[in-house]
């Protein structure tokens, strides 16, 4: 009978507890976060934003019922970020989750607050069938709003979310420049690089044939893809500005390529010469790299090009930890040159992307022979830098970073169906620099947050095997050894009490 009670008290106990918990997880929000990049903690950045939000924020999340699991967990993770928020700006940031498929006109609610639904795959009784779903978010401040279009598996949730954030209540954004006059892509001519940069940056054209012209409203001046000379007074005005505390972005290619001679040649805008005062040299020839992109070339009685391996063309996947380059995994530069850093030790020299451990160098002017056969000679070098920064160790500003391309984030002049997209890695690395330079909140450490894919084709078969038994035994290890562990338990408690009867 005894036994029985203090069953039954154990039980109502457990019951009681549960419930409590229940209703502080309602008061009281919290997150262990055991992930390798902290995916569930929020950023620096993030609490600062919230803490200075003045207004209140309205998210509105249109998310679907009944969808796959894969996409039912980004709700409940997007639900537990808001969650967060929430409690951090005091409730000045308030949501609520809306079902768009409910009905027809929830659904033409969510289409004209700019959520459109997409479709996806599901698997249902053994069989693939099609489901229209809507999973975006609307954020709202007073008559202003940002739209999130799309909340994908895998994506950087904070970042988006405190972007969107920070872009409505920011009433002057910081201005970045554009350089123009010799030979640089208009701002449409970077159209990708461009809408990334436009959510929190005011971003204009600056014509650098005026002399005359300031340059002190620009936290950074972006100088890319130049082709012409540039005058001695305009270098100049770069000097003032850098002394003045702002910061440059460089992309400069110092080779050309002419596919009508097979010829790379040399090419000199003045800036080369600028830049080696600085303590930056952007060598005279073109890196090679055995990791590389291909192209097509026609051969006699084949009516499609064959492609071939194009040295030229490095692909950069090595990327020293760095702001920066964080979560970028590959960048396709073409006819890049290697950069060297001569200058003394009052500014640090940060190498931000390299080559392979298979490259080399070919000093300008080159014959590209298209049918030329590489071998592993043809690449005795590694890591030659062709991405950097140089920052002054004293003064605050004056930071410039050099790519020793200049055509890397250009999409081309013309209409929208005439420019070339370009790979998404290359125009996180200019944005991400441009963040670096620019924005002292810290959202660039956000814009690569998310979570990181480890697929299982890159594991090796002995760890893959090992994985997968580890996860089919542990639990059943885990049962087995805690039913042993009670059975001893039980089993010395018998004893003692065996042992007490006697005495």
């Amino acid at each position: 009978m005894r036994n029985r009670k203090q069953l039954t008290y154990t039980f109502l106990l457990i019951i009681g507890i549960l419930v409590l918990i229940n209703i502080l997880s309602n008061t009281f929000f919290l997150r262990l976060d055991f992930t390798e990049d902290k995916r569930y903690t929020l950023n620096k950045a993030t609490k600062n934003i919230l803490r200075e939000v003045k207004e209140p924020v309205t998210v509105t999340a249109y998310f679907s019922k009944d969808m796959p699991t894969e996409l039912n967990k980004v709700r409940r993770d997007f639900k537990e970020i808001l969650i967060e928020y929430s409690n951090r700006s005091k409730k000045r940031v308030v949501y609520e989750f809306v079902n768009p498929s409910e009905n027809d006109q929830s659904e033409q609610k969510a289409m004209q607050a700019g959520v459109q639904p997409v479709v996806v795959n599901v698997r249902e009784k053994d069989e693939m069938k099609q489901q229209k779903v809507f999973i975006g978010a609307v954020i709202k401040m007073g008559e202003r709003s940002e739209i999130i279009p799309l909340i994908q598996p895998g994506m950087a949730m904070e970042y988006a979310l405190t972007a969107a954030i920070k872009k409505l209540s920011v009433t002057e954004k910081p201005y970045i420049g554009l350089a123009q006059g010799h030979g640089e892509p208009s701002l449409a001519g970077i159209n990708q690089a461009y809408s990334a940069l436009d959510v929190l940056y005011n971003v204009e054209p600056v014509y650098m044939t005026d002399s005359t012209y300031t340059l002190n409203k620009y936290k950074t001046l972006a100088i890319i893809g130049t082709k012409d000379s540039i005058h001695q007074k305009q270098l100049q005005q770069l000097d003032r500005f850098l002394s003045e505390g702002g910061n440059l972005f460089i992309a400069v290619s110092h080779v050309d390529a002419n596919f009508q001679n097979l010829m790379g040649t040399t090419l000199k805008t003045g800036l080369e010469t600028w830049l080696m005062k600085k303590g930056i040299k952007i060598e005279d020839n073109f890196v090679i790299d055995d990791q590389c992109n291909t192209i097509g070339v026609q051969q006699q009685g084949i009516p499609f090009p064959f492609q071939v391996k194009f040295p030229y063309l490095p692909i950069i996947s090595k990327f020293p930890k760095h702001p920066i380059t964080e979560g970028i995994k590959a960048v396709i530069l073409q006819f890049a040159s290697s950069i060297t850093y001569t200058g003394d030790s009052t500014k640090s020299f940060i190498r931000l992307a390299e080559t392979s451990e298979k490259s080399g160098t070919q000093p300008a002017p080159v014959y590209f022979n298209i049918n030329k056969q590489w071998t592993d000679a043809d690449f005795p070098l590694k890591n030659i830098t062709v991405a950097a920064a140089i920052v002054p160790k004293k003064a605050k500003g004056g930071k410039i970073i050099i790519i020793s391309n200049g055509t890397f984030a250009v999409n081309g002049e013309g209409q929208q169906q005439q420019q070339q997209q370009i790979n998404p890695d290359n125009v996180n690395l200019m944005v991400n620099s441009i963040d670096w330079l620019s924005d002292e909140t810290g959202l660039i450490d956000l814009r690569s947050k998310g979570a990181k894919l480890r697929p299982l084709d890159q594991i090796e078969d002995g760890k893959k095997t090992f994985l997968k038994y580890l996860n089919f035994l542990l639990p059943i290890l885990i049962i087995v050894g805690y039913g042993i562990y009670r059975m001893n338990r039980n089993r010395n408690i018998r004893l003692k009490r065996m042992e007490a009867h006697y005495v």
